[in-house]
């Protein structure tokens, strides 16, 4: 029986003729990784290799690892098998894996949108015959508006805010989401405060990206200094103690979830801004079509459904289980301690 070029065990995504695994979740000796939010670079591997400009990036989250950038398209060979990364447009320094050997190819996607955000280099199609691809928002009912008209939307919720006097805070992940919104925040409003894990991640990219200036909060930082400006925060500084200084303040929150109102409920959150990093439900299928890919692997978000509609359409279609989180993902585990701020 023929071996896969990719296949999926307890550690990861392994690829056996190069003894190399593509973003594992379990400690291995070598790793390639796509980006750096948690549930794709975890600690523990003897030897990683990633985009050099997500370099920066895992080693603040990480430490100290041996760790190799490459360059966009740059092919290295291991075991005669040939790898390169490719833009994925999900983060800063996000990438996808190409695998190749024999004249076989498969693409593993990592996370990915094909919107240009004007920050990560945008969404590169890949061809190959086995696409592995995420479907965090795998459903019709996700079809997001245009960057630019959301990014009106925050910036008119900020000065309403601030026509009454009350300090607009608005959540967003610590890498990725905060810097996209950061980086389009109109500062004719008002001053941008940060969270220490949103301060602390946009200094590391702040060589790569022209981000407007922002000031973090300390306990040096009066209540009074908040009115009218806006406050960047993780999803987890939420209810917390940390934002009652902040008061009166209303909140807002950035992420394909909001498409649910149900979600801004549950989260007790004031207003939701549909900003996802990941494809809608249409960006997904044109994304696949784009390939030329035959076989599809989908390995986390709305797999069963998205898998059975791509079977559907004529595709060789399947799902793998991984420890991929998705949007959901970044919640608690981006925030750094509350001591540190």
């Amino acid at each position: 029986m023929k071996i896969p070029l990719l296949a999926f065990n307890d550690k990861g995504i392994y690829c056996q003729q190069a003894d190399v695994y593509l973003d594992p979740w379990r400690p291995v000796k070598n790793a390639i990784i796509t980006h750096g939010h948690s549930d794709h670079a975890r600690w523990g591997h003897q030897n990683y290799i990633t985009h050099h400009t997500n370099v920066p990036v895992i080693k603040h989250r990480l430490g100290e690892i041996n760790v190799t950038g490459k360059e966009w398209g740059e092919t290295f060979v291991i075991n005669n098998v040939k790898f390169s990364l490719h833009p994925a447009g999900h983060i800063i320094g996000s990438s996808q894996i190409r695998v190749e050997h024999k004249g076989e190819v498969w693409v593993f996607t990592g996370d990915y949108k094909t919107e240009d955000d004007g920050i990560a280099v945008p969404y590169e199609v890949v061809k190959c015959h086995t696409f592995i691809t995420e479907c965090t928002f795998g459903l019709p009912a996700f079809n997001w508006t245009p960057q630019v008209e959301v990014i009106t939307e925050i910036n008119n919720w900020w000065a309403e805010n601030k026509a009454e006097g009350k300090t607009s805070v608005l959540f967003g992940y610590s890498l990725g989401k905060a810097q996209r919104l950061l980086k389009y925040l109109d500062t004719d409003i008002g001053k941008i405060y940060t969270h220490g894990a949103i301060e602390n991640m946009t200094n590391v990219l702040r060589p790569m990206v022209d981000f407007p200036p922002t000031t973090l909060i300390t306990r040096e930082t009066k209540k009074e200094d908040f009115a009218g400006n806006i406050v960047l925060a993780p999803p987890s500084a939420h209810g917390s103690v940390w934002i009652r200084k902040m008061t009166p303040f209303v909140t807002g929150s950035a992420s394909g979830w909001m498409a649910f109102r149900g979600a801004r409920r549950r989260r007790a959150i004031d207003k939701g801004f549909v900003l996802s990093d990941h494809c809608d439900w249409f960006s997904l299928l044109d994304s696949i079509k784009a390939t030329g890919a035959e076989k599809i692997i989908c390995t986390h978000g709305y797999t069963d459904i998205f898998s059975k509609y791509l079977r559907e359409l004529g595709y060789d279609a399947r799902t793998e289980k991984t420890q991929y989180e998705g949007e959901s993902e970044e919640t608690e585990k981006d925030v750094e301690t509350e001591k540190e701020l």
